[in-house]
């Protein structure tokens, strides 16, 4: 681990954070406090944590429909985002974007969507500015083995790979776009379909392992800084519940085997063990750390149910549109 101490634990407590704010959204999302529903990140910690702290301050980040974990990973505080989550004034989005569409300027977090795949461009756009402004920035864009098959994607890279563009495109892996498995219809490894561009496409195998993607994320991140273009980055991971909140599959499309050997490569767990055994830890700071993560999550839901909803009056506000010009419509 060459990486400092300090940097390890917060690599540790940003997974925390992903896990109890993710499951303390699950238990909000069934009982009505936040509308519709949620797509948790349990599972895939590692590779979110090891991919955005692989970025450096005034970097840009774009997620996908399961990203509540990906401004965590990149630094924001719990409690504007829980709040978005609910609807809240105090969110990071004023209560506008809800869980599919969070966005955090102050941490790089430039935004999600639900629309498989959207973020994508948005995150070469950000390439585009950094080169064009000389700033000696990445952009880096997370999408799923569902949002692999988009065309969207294949112009995105072709256009980041014509103008070299800092740009890092990670697939998040976990096997599944919803219930359809990746393999009956992804031919091929996806890493691969990086050398139709001209640029490096790389494969993570344990995207359970936080350090294995900080390495290759890393690498690709000094590559884009050096003016030598975009890469492919995809990570193995799992996620170890369902495709959302609430949703109910009749038939179970995940075998037994695979989904034990998935949850026995728990990434905080194995994360956890690796530093103890490395001698950066031992279990009492272990226990300490989490019981920190906690109590972060314990305040962050509080300060939601405290915030004020939304006055009526600013539902056009932050619209291109004037909202006086939409009164003949309303």
């Amino acid at each position: 681990m060459s990486l400092p101490r300090e940097t390890l634990l917060e690599m540790q407590r940003r997974m925390l954070r992903i896990r109890h704010f993710d499951e303390r959204a699950s238990k909000m999302v069934k009982r009505g406090f936040i509308p519709g529903t949620v797509h948790t990140s349990i599972g895939q910690e590692a590779q979110v944590v090891g991919a955005c702290m692989a970025l450096r301050p005034g970097d840009h980040m774009t997620g996908n429909h399961r990203s509540h974990g990906h401004p965590i990973g990149m630094g924001s505080p719990l409690g504007p985002l829980m709040a978005e989550l609910v609807g809240k004034a105090t969110g990071v989005c004023k209560g506008k974007g809800g869980s599919l569409h969070l966005a955090d300027y102050a941490v790089g977090s430039l935004g999600e969507s639900g629309i498989t795949g959207s973020s994508i461009p948005i995150a070469v756009g950000a390439g585009l500015s950094a080169q064009v402004l000389g700033e000696n920035r990445v952009a880096l864009t997370f999408f799923g083995d569902g949002a692999a098959n988009q065309g969207v994607l294949y112009e995105s890279m072709n256009m980041a790979s014509a103008w070299k563009l800092p740009v890092i495109f990670l697939c998040e892996n976990n096997h599944y776009a919803l219930s359809t498995p990746a393999h009956t219809v992804t031919g091929g490894r996806i890493c691969d379909r990086g050398a139709g561009f001209g640029m490096p496409g790389i494969r993570v195998e344990d995207g359970q392992d936080v350090l294995a993607v900080h390495e290759a994320v890393a690498e690709a991140a000094e590559r884009a800084r050096s003016g030598e273009g975009p890469s492919l980055v995809e990570v193995m991971t799992y996620r170890f519940r369902e495709h959302s909140e609430g949703l109910r599959i009749n038939v179970d499309y995940r075998d037994a085997d695979e989904r034990a050997y998935w949850t026995s490569r728990d990434p905080i767990i194995l994360f956890r063990e690796a530093l103890i055994a490395a001698g950066h830890a031992d279990a009492a700071l272990m226990d300490q750390i989490e019981a920190e993560i906690l109590q972060e999550v314990e305040d962050c839901v509080t300060f939601t149910m405290e915030s004020p909803d939304p006055a009526p009056e600013v539902a056009f506000a932050d619209l291109y549109s004037d909202p006086y010009e939409l009164e003949d419509v309303l």
